[in-house]
């Protein structure tokens, strides 16, 4: 895990590993003579055009919904002046008419003055189709209507401009092309490209002069630049990246302490290769494709607070400056990632965590385009990204999702981590060491559905991970497949092995077997880690009371340790709800039907004390208020076991016979 930090470290601050020595405005040490031919781009020439070309470089398109709209404007006030010529009625005009207009306009009538609409609008569409800008002057616009309506008399000439100025002015057609701006600017720079020729011996900088850009970019085109460290610059880098590192273990093992070594060296190596990928691609990295998909897969087989720190040191360990472009990517990509993580950290299948990567996919694309689109109504620049580019990094982010999903199970196996859709698989009742129990120790397997149901409520009750407990409690006593008749659940004939012994140590061993061969078996069925921490934990370092008694009468100088189980305690609150789960189900079964619900609590109470006291529950992390809980839970499970059912009547043989 040191490793793997300080290899994050290394690749975060990498770019300042290689910093030039030389630069513009430096004095040259040195004479400095072309090698050989070349012709090099003049890259300060480059940069400064793009950036010209991406601030006054826009191609606009007519908008076709934004000519209806005009049209429309001036149907309306050609409607509204003939109402006012036909009524007489001239108090709220669409525009001001001199005399000489108004009796125009009074004589035109029938076809006369729907010819005269129809020019009218004709010249508008004459000059839609040319484009509209919204800052042009009144007086230009006025000139140019006046132009479009040359062929009409005087005074229809001029209501007719004045009408079309009324409908267009400050108003535009035109819509920026986000595709076909890229295209021209594309276009400009490649035919402008400025190149710097350079012949064999040619000098490029003498010693003692001050280089400039173009003699700089010589100099590097023949590695005549040597590079060095900035070390304090570096060295904050580094240390932000190690502590980056540290705090997403520390703050993984908080949100799941069971989380073992490799988990966090799973965290740390996803980190790595990911600022790796950040480093290769630099400013050609897709945020949504780098960003999204781990926290996704961490958040499945971690939990999502694991997900969310990953994501965010992730970000903030961004390795080159960002624009106003770069910034709004990281952004919409980190609010795709937390929603991804905290939806997966829920999904409980496959195939919901599939619909999910679609979803996640297409809502990057809406929520992309629309920041973008956003952004440039503001007056942002966003550089040259096509809306096929923004697609396309959507696109690129969902493929690299199904990716990773396909790739879960590989990292399950060989990382040790397990998904909640994992659980949900081995909690299936007809996997094979499942089906074994309930044909070779069907009363252990009883035993187990009993215990699984008490956990289960305790778990949820207190917020635990009812998932993990379920499938836990499953696979706690699987080693007593290896000698299921040495346990009282499975003797159904009464014979005890443990009483033709007669040896309160051998029987101690048989129990102590149970937990081991539990284990092999576990191991063997590439169980997880985490499932396979139950067969040891629910046992604990519990003394076998019953052969602990035997033995005292039969020898004085018996050893505790000796009837003792090797443990180790529970390490979780899963596995403390277990334990007292397997030690309360056979008392609460035992009850008889009388007994009350006070009564209940009192031999469930009885029992947690018991492991208090022996420190069994001392690594659990289960608090007293949440232990009530689950005696609570424990007493609510025995109320639905114990229902009173109604008594059917049996009928007579006879009757059942005829």
């Amino acid at each position: 895990m040191v490793l793997a930090a300080l290899l994050v470290g290394i690749l975060s601050s990498w770019p300042l590993l290689r910093e030039p020595v030389l630069a513009v405005g430096a004095i040259a040490e040195q004479d400095y003579r072309a090698p050989a031919s070349a012709q090099v781009i003049d890259r300060a020439a480059l940069k400064a055009r793009r950036s010209d070309l991406g601030v006054r470089t826009v191609v606009h398109v007519i908008d076709g919904h934004q000519n209806l709209v005009l049209v429309e404007a001036l149907e309306q006030s050609l409607r509204e002046l003939g109402r006012s010529i036909v009524t007489d009625d001239l108090a709220v005009p669409p525009i001001d008419l001199s005399q000489e207009e108004l009796e125009d306009q009074q004589q035109l009538q029938g076809d006369a003055r729907r010819a005269w609409e129809q020019e009218v609008l004709k010249a508008q569409q004459r000059m839609l189709a040319q484009g509209l800008v919204a800052s042009i002057s009144e007086q230009s616009l006025r000139s140019a209507a006046q132009q479009q309506l040359f062929t009409l008399p005087e005074p229809q000439q001029q209501v007719g401009a004045k009408l079309l100025v009324r409908s267009l002015l400050g108003q535009t057609n035109l819509r920026p092309d986000p595709d076909l701006t890229r295209q021209l600017a594309e276009k400009l720079l490649n035919q402008n490209i400025e190149v710097i020729e350079v012949k064999a011996g040619d000098l490029i900088v003498s010693r003692g002069e001050q280089i400039n850009s173009r003699q700089l970019d010589l100099l590097d085109h023949f590695n005549f630049v040597p590079r060095r460290l900035q070390l304090e610059d570096w060295a904050w880098r580094f240390g932000e990246a190690v502590l980056g590192s540290w705090l997403v273990v520390q703050g993984a093992r908080r949100w799941n302490p069971r989380l073992q070594p490799q988990h966090g060296l799973a965290l740390l190596l996803a980190m790595a290769l990911v600022q790796g990928v950040k480093l290769w691609l630099r400013a050609a990295v897709s945020p949504l494709a780098v960003l999204v998909p781990p926290p996704f897969l961490l958040a499945e087989v971690m939990g999502a607070g694991a997900a969310l720190g990953w994501l965010a040191v992730a970000s903030a360990l961004w390795p080159f400056p960002m624009d106003n472009i770069g910034l709004l990517r990281v952004l919409v990509a980190f609010i795709i990632a937390a929603i991804a993580a905290l939806i997966a950290g829920r999904q409980r299948s496959r195939a919901q965590l599939l619909q999910t990567a679609a979803l996640l996919t297409g809502g990057a694309l809406l929520l992309q385009m629309l920041t973008f689109r956003v952004a440039q109504q503001m007056g942002l620049s966003v550089g040259l990204l096509s809306s096929g580019e923004l697609m396309g990094e959507g696109l690129l982010m969902g493929a690299v999702l199904l990716l990773g999903l396909n790739l879960v199970p590989a990292l399950e196996n060989t990382c040790g981590l397990v998904s909640r859709s994992r659980l949900l698989e081995l909690a299936d009742l007809q996997r094979p060491l499942l089906r074994r129990l309930s044909k070779e120790a069907p009363g252990t397997f009883e035993h187990t559905l009993m215990i699984c149901g008490l956990a289960e409520e305790g778990a949820r009750a207190i917020g635990a991970d009812v998932d993990l407990v379920r499938t836990g409690s499953l696979y706690h006593d699987i080693g007593k497949l290896h000698r299921p008749r040495w346990f009282i659940e499975n003797q159904s004939d009464g014979l005890n092995p443990h009483e033709l012994l007669n040896d309160p140590w051998a029987s101690a061993k048989v129990l102590q077997a149970h937990v081991d061969e539990g284990l092999r078996m576990a191991r063997r069925a590439r169980l997880p880690q985490s499932v396979c921490d139950f067969i040891p934990e629910h046992q604990g370092t519990m003394r076998m009371e019953y052969f602990w008694h035997a033995a005292q009468k039969h020898s004085p100088m018996v050893l505790e340790k000796d009837f003792r189980y090797r443990g180790p305690t529970p390490r979780s609150r899963e596995a403390g709800i277990q334990m007292l789960a397997d030690g309360c189900e056979a008392a609460l079964r035992s009850l008889p039907p009388e007994v009350s619900e006070d009564e209940a609590h009192v031999t469930v109470r009885r029992i947690v004390d018991s492991r208090i006291r022996d420190g069994q529950l001392r690594q659990s992390g289960l608090s007293h208020a949440e232990l009530e809980l689950v005696v609570d839970a424990f007493v609510k499970v025995w109320k639905r076991m114990r229902h009173h059912r109604i008594p059917y009547p049996i009928a007579p043989k006879d009757i059942i016979t005829r």
